[in-house]
């Protein structure tokens, strides 16, 4: 099968909106604390399924183009700049100088990941 500039985009995507529902399931139910832990936990397992439905696919299609380091690499990467935005915007919560190191690190390794 010939590999196109899809055939590396198309991942990526998926794992960007596989990140979005993710980091709603794990983090959105911060904002409703007066509800019960059991009811929060049904909504993030429902939550999660999306989440399932863009990875799997994401990594299946990325592990033609990828190996399965370079996908993890990449995912921890774009799970971090999808949750720094959440953290931000939905929790309103800042992002300090010490965050922003340890995520530039991680960001660092993932990078060595790729390396050849």
């Amino acid at each position: 099968m010939p590999t196109t500039l899809s055939s590396y985009l198309l991942p990526i995507v998926l794992l960007i909106g596989s990140n979005v529902f993710m980091t709603m399931a794990w983090y959105g139910h911060l904002k409703f604390t007066d509800k019960p832990l059991w009811a929060v936990v049904l909504v993030s397992w429902g939550i999660a399924f999306f989440e399932y439905c863009l990875q799997v696919p994401a990594n299946r299609m990325g592990h033609l183009v990828y190996s399965a380091p370079q996908l993890k690499g990449m995912q921890e990467v774009i799970t971090l700049v999808v949750f720094a935005g959440f953290s931000v915007w939905y929790l309103g919560e800042p992002m300090k100088w010490n965050h922003v190191a340890g995520f530039v690190l991680i960001v660092i390794a993932a990078w060595l990941i790729f390396l050849e």
